[in-house]
């Protein structure tokens, strides 16, 4: 049997639980938005997933070092088996007219649940990355990230069409009750899988079991650019974090859940097409300006694909956004498995995750409201429309759409910063030469 097969194998079972995760989310924010109408409870849903994703990453990271992988991977489906259970409990014997209020803590509590949930899958996200370094050789390991990329587009693909069908025809007890079946078969599959992985370094003896944030800081600091490195991914996902709030809400002012379910599944396969492409010719000799180009790309396409209330606009600004997504992930992956010490990359991978999502929350939590009180009454019948409104379009959808544009040329100008930085060349310097990886 190959080396590569057992990879192959968590990636197939990384896409069921992907699936199931996935079909979750969208499920939970089509439903809140159609139960609501309200782009607050989007952005504020949004927010309490991405708060909660960064308060998490640190301890999922530790806990990714200090157990093997297969392990820790069953346990995060275990966990998210229990949340959803609770969840389509909580679900169960509330009844609708309480659970949809707005205001009330049975809405809120079971969007809660509903999150947990989801984020107990990405003790996955942060093991899978440190199982691409065990089981895949330095020269793949870039065409490895992008199957990984791909694999995470396979379950966009999937799970966008899915969760509009699902939302339209059962709401959101169907989907809890479907993610509790396959997370049980998801569990059950990899019982069967077999990891030749070494054993963690806290095995040894004299060694703990402790999240050691020092010295995971320590490590970082230790590579010349890589704590740029980081800071401009958290800067790019405090933008990110509009599109985290506002898409769905923009996407369903346009079109029937359906169809908005079906959009995202056709524009996700360019996740898969782009995986394909990484894992056929890799990422080139430097992955950090790979990443940089990718990202001034989708900036420049964010900052005009709502400049008209089109359709057409929307899919291809999803397509090229889809398509460009996994270069960066694959290209910061791929430089932290070089320049970061296996027994250290749990941590690391939670650190980054953690700092770069730390961002987010704040842009949803905030934006949603200011969308909803200031950019869409400003281009329904405020100043913007005023101004501009007789050739960008006036009404809720084109208050979305101005802060989408606003967005994508912040983006753009952060990029070009970037690419002309010491710390750019730094750490590109550093994943050039062996000799510059950390200590451990």
């Amino acid at each position: 049997m190959s080396r590569t097969d057992p990879f192959h194998l968590i990636l197939g079972n990384n896409l069921l639980q992907n699936i199931i995760n996935f079909t979750v989310w969208f499920a939970v924010t089509f439903w809140a938005f159609l139960e609501t109408r309200s782009v607050f409870v989007t952005g504020m849903a949004g927010g309490i997933y991405l708060l909660l994703t960064a308060t998490f990453a640190i301890w999922f990271g530790s806990l990714v070092d200090h157990h093997r992988k297969k392990q820790i991977m069953l346990a995060s489906s275990a966990g998210s088996f229990l949340l959803y259970a609770l969840a389509f409990a909580a679900y169960s014997l509330t009844p609708n007219t309480e659970l949809v209020r707005l205001d009330g803590l049975s809405f809120w509590g079971f969007i809660l649940l509903v999150m947990l949930a989801v984020i107990c899958g990405n003790i996955r996200m942060i093991a899978l990355p440190t199982l691409v370094t065990v089981l895949i050789d330095e020269d793949r390991r870039d065409k490895a990230n992008g199957l990984v990329g791909m694999v995470n587009g396979m379950g966009f693909l999937l799970t966008s069409g899915i969760s509009g069908f699902l939302v339209a025809w059962d709401g959101i007890r169907g989907t809890l009750v479907l993610a509790i079946i396959f997370t049980a078969l998801a569990f059950l599959h990899l019982l069967t899988v077999h990891i030749d992985e070494p054993e963690p370094s806290s095995s040894v003896p004299g060694e703990r079991k402790e999240v050691d944030l020092k010295g995971t800081v320590r490590v970082i600091k230790a590579v010349p650019g890589l704590v740029a490195l980081i800071l401009f991914s958290a800067f790019n996902n405090l933008l990110g974090g509009v599109f985290m709030a506002l898409m769905d809400a923009y996407g369903l002012s346009l079109m029937e859940v359906q169809e908005w379910g079906l959009l995202w599944a056709f524009a996700s396969s360019a996740f898969i097409v782009s995986g394909l492409v990484i894992a056929k010719v890799g990422l080139g000799k430097n992955p950090l300006r790979t990443l940089l180009l990718a990202n001034l790309i989708t900036w420049s396409v964010a900052a005009i694909f709502t400049i008209q209330s089109s359709i057409l606009f929307l899919v291809a600004g999803s397509v090229i956004w889809m398509f460009f997504s996994p270069y960066a992930e694959a290209a910061e992956q791929t430089t932290l498995q070089k320049v970061v010490p296996y027994e250290r990359q749990g941590r690391v991978f939670g650190f980054a995750q953690s700092i770069e999502q730390s961002a987010a929350p704040m842009t949803a939590f905030l934006i949603g409201p200011l969308t909803q009180f200031l950019a869409i009454p400003f281009m329904t019948n405020g100043a913007g429309a005023e101004a501009i409104g007789h050739w960008f379009g006036t009404g809720p959808d084109r208050g979305m759409a101005l802060v989408f544009t606003v967005t994508g040329m912040l983006g753009v100008i952060l990029t070009l910063l970037a690419l002309g930085s010491r710390s750019y060349r730094q750490l590109s310097a550093a994943y050039a030469g062996e000799e510059n990886k950390a200590p451990s």
